[in-house]
């Protein structure tokens, strides 16, 4: 099958279970294991922090810094449509007591200044404590700019929040941007990175933040029930695609550019060009929904992520014959 429904259904490379079948294990939890230790100091440095924590997903990694940034009866501010808000099954109200602050999004995925200004809270019995901002970067595939990073996370900070980053994707902003991620980073005091999406690793992510942050993300990885034992054997895989799967992510971007421009080129297709930075192509339909499409393209071989608006993410297991062929299957549906 070729499958567009997202960069999460990578499988690993035969390069990729060597190494993890050689991986020198230990267990974790007690602070024994040296591919996990090796993989956190590698993501640390890349990222420009001081320490990292391996986690078994990003709604964990995103959920732990929530809970080190946050006490109970406090709030987040994030946008309408972040993953840390929309796509974390509420994990944060529900497993921390903390109260998410959504504020629209922008159509380039930010959110508005004067809005995260009129979202904080004052210091007043009757709100909860505004205490963190999130950002996400890329969101929706777009990639924010660094001179809104800075003047956001510039904004919270004078506001007395502290700033996360749900960098699942950073490493696709900062490859299309030509620079190194620690520029994009530098602004956050912490960030979760997602090992297992265009990175292609099978699972993982890791947080990034400060020795004092990372020291009590161990406690609250312990209590979600994420400490794990010989996690060596899948943190050699992190390693594996942070030192070799980076560079590549601009192939997944040149075959999106590619999809997306010839898939706007079918009149009953909407298709957004100018918001299509990275790995991800949206389309919107003239004729509603997608389950029509959506079906023809399973028989050929093809899968789409599909409702009111289809998604078709590029990744590591899609090549450039994939890309002409979605195209042509697509041509064809809508002659």
């Amino acid at each position: 099958m070729i499958d567009l429904r997202s960069d999460t259904v990578t499988r690993p490379t035969q390069a990729m279970r060597d190494v993890m079948a050689a991986a020198p294990v230990g267990d974790d939890v007690w602070g024994d294991d040296p591919s996990v230790k090796q993989l956190e100091e590698l993501a640390a440095d890349m990222s420009g922090m001081e320490a990292a924590i391996f986690a078994a997903s990003g709604t964990q990694t995103n959920l732990i810094a929530l809970l080190c940034h946050c006490q109970r009866g406090d709030e987040y501010l994030v946008g309408q449509t972040a993953h840390t808000y929309k796509y974390e099954g509420g994990g944060a109200a529900v497993l921390g007591s903390i109260q998410p602050q959504p504020i629209n999004n922008e159509v380039d995925g930010s959110i508005a200044l004067e809005n995260i200004l009129a979202a904080i809270k004052p210091d007043d019995i009757h709100f909860a404590k505004s205490r963190l901002l999130c950002l996400e970067n890329t969101t929706g595939g777009k990639i924010l700019p660094l001179d809104y990073i800075d003047a956001a996370t510039r904004l919270a900070s004078e506001h007395g929040l502290s700033n996360h980053l749900d960098g699942a994707r950073v490493f696709n902003a900062s490859v299309e941007l030509g620079i190194d991620v620690k520029e994009i980073t530098q602004y956050f005091d912490s960030v979760s990175i997602c090992l297992s999406k265009g990175l292609g690793a099978p699972v993982g992510s890791v947080l990034c933040g400060s020795k004092e942050l990372i020291k009590e993300a161990h406690r609250w990885r312990k209590m979600l029930g994420g400490g794990m034992r010989q996690a060596g054997i899948i943190a050699a895989a992190g390693i594996y695609v942070l030192e070799n799967n980076v560079k590549r992510l601009k192939e997944d971007h040149e075959n999106a550019a590619i999809l997306g421009k010839e898939l706007a080129k079918i009149p009953q297709l909407d298709v957004d060009l100018e918001y299509l930075h990275t790995n991800m192509v949206f389309l919107k339909s003239s004729e509603g929904d997608f389950s029509a499409l959506s079906h023809f393209l399973e028989q050929q071989g093809i899968l789409i992520d599909a409702r009111y608006t289809a998604r078709l993410v590029c990744h590591l297991d899609i090549s450039r014959e994939d890309i002409l062929t979605t195209i042509a299957a697509i041509q064809e549906f809508y002659k």
